[in-house]
């Protein structure tokens, strides 16, 4: 781990952890762990080369659909430290920065979960950085349109064909270079999203319904009811893609 902090207003931090899983039902981080952590420092918009990266032994083992995105098993972890032991050097590299991750509400829920159970009185992430959610400002982007990490480094023309499993240092450094572009205004927006619609092909046969049929009462999900399910599918995104969004 390289975790010299430096102290500078524009100081970004581009971070993704792993985890043990996830839970489907109430707070998505209840009762699971980080298991990997993985960050990257922007300054002045440059990559410096100063990361954070460690592999953390869990209280519980990890869940077979996890292993089947991260690769990393319970055996591999056996004589990691225990998040305790990287808590400082890990707070100490995020302080004060800017956080970037992408479905930040994800990672973000796992970390202030970590610092609970740790000590309570140590207080949230938003205590100690600005949270910056690179799918809430893909969503404003590209409105309507798939935006996890894959689909964005396709937008963007950022290799990725060495991700086949996702890794939070891996991740963090393929965030980074998405992120100043998103930032930086270097991609043409519009042609990537037709080129994205192109390429979807809805086909161009009408079906229509026979004359006469008895039309079915439609039942409209309240603002309240579409918010939550929304938020449901940003955080079960995190493993990959939703069905319910293609």
């Amino acid at each position: 781990m390289n975790a010299t902090m430096k102290a500078t207003n524009q100081r970004i931090i581009v971070l993704d952890t792993e985890t043990t899983g996830m839970n489907m039902t109430g707070p998505h981080y209840e009762g699971h762990c980080i298991i990997e952590i993985g960050a990257v420092e922007i300054i002045n918009r440059k990559l410096t080369g100063n990361s954070f990266h460690v592999y953390i032994k869990p209280d519980r083992t990890i869940e077979v659909e996890a292993i089947g995105v991260h690769g990393i098993t319970d055996e591999f972890l056996i004589g990691k430290p225990v998040y305790k032991e990287v808590h400082d050097e890990f707070l100490e590299f995020i302080k004060g920065a800017e956080l970037v991750a992408h479905n930040a509400p994800f990672d973000v829920g796992f970390m202030d979960y970590e610092f609970r159970k740790l000590n309570p009185n140590i207080g949230k992430t938003e205590d100690f950085c600005k949270v910056t959610d690179t799918l809430a400002m893909a969503k404003k982007i590209f409105p309507g349109k798939r935006n996890n990490l894959d689909i964005l480094c396709s937008r963007y023309g950022i290799d990725n064909s060495h991700r086949t499993l996702h890794g939070a240092l891996l991740d963090a450094e393929i965030l980074a270079d998405v992120y100043l572009l998103m930032t930086g205004g270097q991609t043409s927006l519009a042609l990537s999203a037709e080129r994205e619609d192109r390429d979807a092909g809805t086909g161009s046969e009408i079906k229509r319904i026979a004359p006469g049929r008895k039309l079915l009462k439609v039942l409209h999900a309240s603002a309240d009811e579409i918010e939550a399910h929304e938020s449901r599918l940003d955080i079960i995104s995190k493993k990959g893609d939703v069905m319910w969004r293609q």
